[in-house]
């Protein structure tokens, strides 16, 4: 009798070991909580771009592609390590890239209010010849 409760007792507590063995298998295969990704460099312009920020920065990029890599680090960089707290807009960051050595170029208009409508300059000055 003592020999079949020992052979009990074994298997129970192989039962038992195997069971442990199932759940720490399971618990490796569960994947890992995602951990939060980091911002994109574009994510993170683009929380301090304000008022025609992106207007000028894509103007430099389309003027000099070689270096925007570059410039792009050194502002994400910047507003990452707190170094550029404000809202940058347009003519800040205009003023960036000419102390850069950048010299970025916009197409500009002048425009002239006539009543009800916006004419270019060249346009008022063809109206005025008439």
């Amino acid at each position: 009798m003592d020999d079949e409760i020992e052979r009990i007792k074994q298997r129970r507590l192989a039962e038992m070991k195997r069971r442990m063995l199932l759940k720490q298998i399971e618990a490796k295969r569960e994947p890992e909580p995602e951990k939060p990704r980091e911002p994109t460099n574009q994510e993170v312009l683009d929380a301090m771009f304000g008022n025609r920020a992106w207007e000028v920065y894509n103007a430099a990029a389309y003027q000099y592609p070689q270096v925007i890599s570059q410039v792009e680090k050194i502002l994400v960089d910047g507003i990452k390590e707190g170094k550029i707290a404000d809202i940058i807009d347009g003519a800040a960051l205009m003023g960036f890239f000419r102390q850069v050595g950048l010299p970025v170029r916009l197409n500009t208009k002048i425009r002239i209010s006539d009543p009800g409508e916006l004419k270019t300059l060249e346009q008022k000055m063809k109206e005025d010849q008439s």
